[in-house]
């Protein structure tokens, strides 16, 4: 199989920074992968953290369960201001994502093109 094949493969279908570790190019694999993860921690910290906005709210009035209230809480949670934080996080995932495959194609193409 081709390296650039193999990372591109690596980086869009495991995870971001795996094709340029598995290409040798091990200090930018991490860096991929650190960014990434920080954006993934940063949305699930927000999303934990609205979660109990909504619990709280149910349990304030009355701890009645009602899809209907769930949604209305949920989607007022999500489209306020704090939503910028996962959409930030979100940008950077996608961002990150779309680097590390082109990048491993790069980095790939060039060990295909020294091999030859």
């Amino acid at each position: 199989m081709k390296a650039s094949l193999k990372g591109v493969l690596l980086s869009g279908l495991v995870f971001p920074g795996a094709g340029q570790i598995a290409l040798k190019q091990t200090g930018r694999g991490i860096a991929l992968m650190c960014a990434v993860m920080a954006g993934m921690t940063a949305m699930i910290v927000k999303g934990v953290q609205i979660a109990l906005a909504i619990l709280d709210k149910l349990a304030a009035s009355g701890g009645i369960i009602d899809v209907s209230a769930i949604t209305a809480a949920a989607t007022r949670a999500v489209t306020a201001s704090d939503s910028l934080i996962l959409n930030g996080a979100f940008f950077l995932i996608v961002i990150c994502w779309i680097f590390g495959i082109i990048d491993a194609y790069f980095i790939g193409r060039k060990m295909d093109n020294d091999l030859s």
